[in-house]
């Protein structure tokens, strides 16, 4: 009893410590949301519609980072400069100039997706359907977008576990409806259409309670005034950032798509939905701290800067160690569970599970360089990384599969993190690895 008060002090005491258990107990709902939803699929779907479900995810993933052009990540930054001057009444300014810009973005990539061959595209993926599924993603890639961008300002203006629900909960709620429904008629045909226009009611419910914070902000503007072109300069390298890694991880979903068939993304995909359990971890904890980084950089607090990375990194490694372990020991009983089918990808995610464990160690340090004004830095290390990654999926997947493309994520993986550890520590003489 006296050691479980004594804990319960000390998180009192850090409150860095408790807001971030509650926001991974909140991620931890939504990885039980998710994984019962990917559960009901894989028992009521065929793999191929579950693969083509996972496509357009993926494919999600990389056109909507470019869409966004970094905004979902730079609010923080300029949030952290914000804080400094005591007011968030700019911030309303900066979101309505970011969904300019994203607004202008969607409008772009939609034509260029509208001008690119049908048939190329088909034949490209030996799937007759496959530029119909890209066409509809485009269409409401604005949507999807907002939607992103909203969750993020949630977040920027304090909101956190409204933040977290959206992101990990609430967002998966229109598409498990639209399945059960598609499941009780018998028409899975329609599932992709049915995830596409959950983002549409996702966004006008996040603009909506957005609105209504906002409209609880008092106060004038504040003499920080950022510009179109400002808030283009420091997001433009972070989009990129972005947009390099929803490419590592979704070169190896395009070319099992390419090489292989809808079924093998399925199996490889749920691989990977496992291994995100990890990956949450490391998010949850980086964007807790990510404000904070941003805000003793600047105000060169150099003690409480190395406190909260040091703090994070053994947090980080803490928690992801005994989930190394578990799902390593009992992949095969894990993946069955899911369909017997889905065992075939049981190198794949001991591969994905070690490799992100080990990748675990190096902390926040990819956050790090994007809120300290070192995003062209951390830009310049994932080009290179998703170089490395694009040419080893090329070679490993066409003759191993699922198991090259996992080969070729860990070692992208492991490339990024390390580089950008020792570039940190060179430069700032900065520990964000586990020490």
């Amino acid at each position: 009893m006296k050691i479980i008060t004594r804990y319960l002090q000390k998180m009192e005491q850090n409150p860095f410590i408790l807001q971030s258990l509650i926001t991974l107990v909140l991620r931890v709902l939504g990885v039980l949301i998710l994984f019962g939803f990917t559960l009901f699929l894989t028992k009521n779907f065929t793999p191929k519609t579950v693969g083509q479900y996972d496509f357009v995810r993926s494919f999600l993933l990389v056109i909507g980072s470019i869409c966004l052009l970094g905004c979902d990540q730079s609010i923080l930054y300029f949030r952290g400069r914000l804080k400094k001057s005591a007011t968030l009444y700019e911030l309303k300014n900066i979101y309505k100039k970011m969904v300019g810009i994203v607004f202008s973005m969607s409008i772009i990539l939609f034509l260029i997706v509208l001008c690119i061959k049908k048939d190329f595209v088909n034949n490209f993926f030996s799937d007759q359907g496959v530029y119909q599924i890209l066409l509809k993603s485009s269409v409401i890639l604005f949507f999807y977008a907002i939607t992103t961008l909203n969750i993020e300002v949630f977040r920027a203006l304090d909101h956190l576990y409204v933040a977290e629900l959206f992101r990990n909960t609430i967002k998966y709620i229109p598409v498990i409806i639209g399945a059960i429904f598609l499941n009780y008629y018998n028409n899975e045909t329609y599932l992709v259409n049915v995830f596409l226009f959950g983002f549409v009611v996702l966004s006008v419910l996040t603009s909506a309670i957005l609105f209504y914070y906002f409209g609880r902000i008092k106060g004038n503007n504040s003499e920080m005034v950022f510009s179109y072109k400002e808030i283009v300069v420091k997001s433009y390298p972070i989009a990129i950032s972005g947009m390099a890694l929803f490419l590592l991880m979704s070169f190896d979903i395009l070319f099992l798509k390419k090489y292989k068939d809808d079924a093998t993304v399925a199996f490889y995909a749920l691989a990977v939905k496992l291994m995100t359990i990890l990956s949450m971890i490391i998010v949850t904890v980086n964007i807790t701290v990510s404000t904070k980084i941003a805000e003793y950089f600047l105000t060169k607090n150099n003690f409480e800067l190395n406190k909260i990375l040091r703090n994070s990194s053994r947090l980080i490694f803490i928690l992801t160690l005994p989930i190394t372990l578990l799902t390593s020991f009992f992949s095969e009983c894990i993946l069955g569970f899911f369909g017997k089918d889905y065992i075939a990808a049981k190198d794949a995610l001991l591969i994905l599970m070690i490799g992100q464990g080990i990748c675990s160690a190096f902390g926040s340090a990819p956050v790090y360089l994007n809120m300290t004004g070192r995003q062209h830095v951390f830009q310049i290390i994932l080009v290179v990384a998703v170089l490395v990654n694009f040419f080893l999926n090329r070679l490993l997947i066409p003759e191993y599969g699922m198991t090259g493309a996992a080969i070729a994520f860990i070692v992208s993986s492991f490339f990024w993190n390390f580089i950008s550890a020792m570039v940190i520590y060179k430069k700032d003489k900065v520990k964000v690895f586990l020490n």
